[in-house]
């Protein structure tokens, strides 16, 4: 996403405001020479072939070495595949620019195909269906370098300020390839992932899951971890001189939970005090929505040359430690939010989302709601409300991948952030506390009662939360998953006064279906008007009687106000972005004359 106006006024409330990447240095420019990425590399997500749809990951032991001196890794992927139906090749995703120097089936060398960013590996014989193989890939090169994390996915070759390696991954929106083989889809995680990463002697890295130990020879240390059903793109490298904090968190369900924080030197005192912040998070966490996912792993966060992102029980932290008026750390807690919504629950396909972005951002406002009250929550959820563009619909009725998210014209990659937690806000108000509250349990465990040790992983689409939140209020909730998810532009409220009667009616895209409650205040009284017909007709008591619609703010609808602002920032953006570029032109003319 580019910077703009909108993005920068609404920086404070946004998950993710584009405004505030961080320099990365020369790395983009140390990759202006390289070759562009595959198409399919690219792009993350892509629909899966036949091969990919029968092929089970229950193990892969990844082995990676970091060199920052070349820029480049060496990688050796040995999975245990399974057979899901009938089998006789493996095809997994691989950035075509790495050189693929061995690959073996059942430990015999193995031929294989290579096109265009995927590589097709016969298995020599056809797997029935639970029968399992072994498949190891050896690769290496210089992988891309990402020119803006976390927006675009790559490498990031960075430095401390005393000039050692600050190494970084962040490839969500690219995918899993951009680094290793793997199967680039949401659904295809892997079971066990035992991962070794090797770099310079007196650099740590941080990975993912519990940690297996280390080893020292030759001037190169390899630190080794283990994880479960880690998140695609949640798989990373942090590599730096970094330091330590270990802390411990006692839950309410019983369990005690390692917390753990990789900082850079110098920062010791800002990290000790964002992590005993996590605690906060870890409470309001398990108290509203349920236990912590990966209590048997850890909690962790690693210090990162680029913003951030919802690494499993690694999360990327490089806000800098910037301070809030919000008396919070934003960006940390909404990259931990994700531990729940990306990580524990992962959308089916990359057009739900929303199911990340758009909850895990209703739990900014939330957690308000929980540590400072109403008032904060409200004024959280409309800080939200400008943000909301509304040009597509938050879930496409086609497949997407993710380079959706990075489309400016269709606003997608911003509305399953704001939008997305306005539409939660306004489903709990619609169905109440008690019924959202499950629905969202169930959606994101599989079962309304939690407890650490009786759930797993779940995958969930739109439809799901819409089945789920029917059951729970016992309602059909069709129409409102329609409109506000399957539609582009918001529902409308049509008033038309004549003298003491207020007459409301909705309007949606293709007339479909509305009936929304809708407060009306009148002095000292509110009014409910049933709007199940789609209209309704409200009583105002006298010709001049003054009445506020929905005034506690519960009902995510168009605005007039709000899209003329919207229109005027735009306007006010392009005319910023058409002076930087004249400037930019002249000062390049001024060079080439000179």
């Amino acid at each position: 996403m580019r910077a703009s106006i909108l993005t920068l006024a609404l920086a404070a409330t946004l998950a993710m405001p584009a405004a505030a990447h961080p320099d990365t240095g020369d790395t983009a420019a140390d990759d202006a020479q390289a070759p562009p990425l595959a198409a399919r590399t690219a792009d993350s997500g892509l629909p899966l072939t036949a091969a990919q749809e029968a092929t089970g990951l229950p193990f892969l032991d990844l082995r990676l070495k970091v060199d920052p001196a070349s820029k480049s890794i060496e990688g050796d992927a040995r999975y245990t595949i399974e057979a899901l139906a009938p089998l006789d090749r493996f095809e997994v995703d691989l950035d075509p620019r790495f050189a693929i120097t061995s690959i073996t089936v059942d430990g015999a060398p193995a031929t294989w195909e290579s096109e265009a960013g995927q590589l097709s590996i016969p298995l020599g014989k056809t797997l029935a269906k639970g029968e399992t193989a072994k498949v190891a890939i050896e690769w290496n090169g210089q992988p891309h370098v990402a020119r803006r994390a976390p927006w675009d996915g790559g490498f990031v070759w960075d430095q401390t300020e005393d000039g050692q390696p600050w190494v970084a991954t962040a490839v969500q929106m690219n995918g899993c390839d951009l680094f290793w083989p793997c199967i680039d889809y949401p659904t295809k995680e892997i079971a066990r992932l035992d991962s070794a990463i090797t770099v310079p002697e007196g650099l740590v890295a941080a990975g993912n899951g519990v940690a297996a130990g280390s080893e020292t020879k030759d001037g190169w240390t390899t630190w080794k971890w283990s994880t479960r059903n880690p998140n695609t793109y949640a798989i990373a490298l942090n590599i730096a001189p970094y330091g330590l904090l270990e802390e411990s968190y006692q839950s309410r369900f019983g369990n005690s939970i390692p917390l753990y924080f990789w900082y850079l030197p110098g920062n010791e005192a800002k990290a000790r005090t964002l992590l005993q912040e996590v605690k906060t998070y870890l409470d309001f966490f398990e108290e509203v929505i349920g236990p912590y996912p990966f209590a048997d792993e850890k909690v962790g966060l690693a210090e990162t040359p680029h913003l951030g992102m919802e690494h499993q029980t690694i999360n990327a932290y490089g806000a800098k430690f910037r301070q809030s008026p919000l008396g919070y750390d934003s960006l940390a807690q909404h990259e931990f939010s994700h531990e729940w919504f990306a990580n524990q629950l992962t959308n089916k396909a990359p057009n739900d989302m929303w199911l990340h972005e758009g909850l895990g951002s209703y739990m900014q406002p939330l957690f308000q709601q929980w540590r400072d009250g109403q008032a904060a929550y409200i004024a959280a959820i409309m800080a939200q409300r400008p943000g909301v563009l509304s040009r597509s619909p938050v879930v496409p009725a086609q497949p997407i991948s993710q380079s959706h998210y990075l489309d400016d014209d269709a606003g997608w990659g911003r509305d399953i952030y704001s939008k997305g937690s306005q539409i939660a806000h306004t489903l709990r108000a619609l169905i109440g506390d008690e019924a959202f509250f499950s629905a969202i349990r169930r959606l994101t465990y599989g079962r309304s009662d939690p407890k650490p040790g009786n759930f797993v992983p779940q995958f969930a689409d739109t439809a799901d939360f819409q089945r789920i939140a029917g059951e729970e209020s016992g309602r059909d909730l069709g129409w409102f998953f329609d409109a506000y998810l399957r539609q582009a532009a918001l529902p409308k409220l049509i008033e038309q006064r004549d003298g003491s009667t207020l007459m409301l009616r909705w309007k949606t895209d293709g007339g479909t279906p509305f009936p929304m409650p809708v407060d009306v205040r009148v002095g000292d009284r509110t009014i409910v008007a049933d709007m199940s017909s789609g209209t309704a007709r409200v009583d105002l008591g006298s010709d001049d009687a003054h009445y506020v619609i929905d005034p506690d703010y519960k009902v995510l609808r168009y605005s007039a106000e709000i899209a003329r602002w919207q229109e005027w920032a735009a306007e006010q953006e392009a005319k910023a972005r058409a002076e930087r570029e004249a400037a930019a032109k002249a000062a390049k003319d001024a060079d080439a004359a000179q």
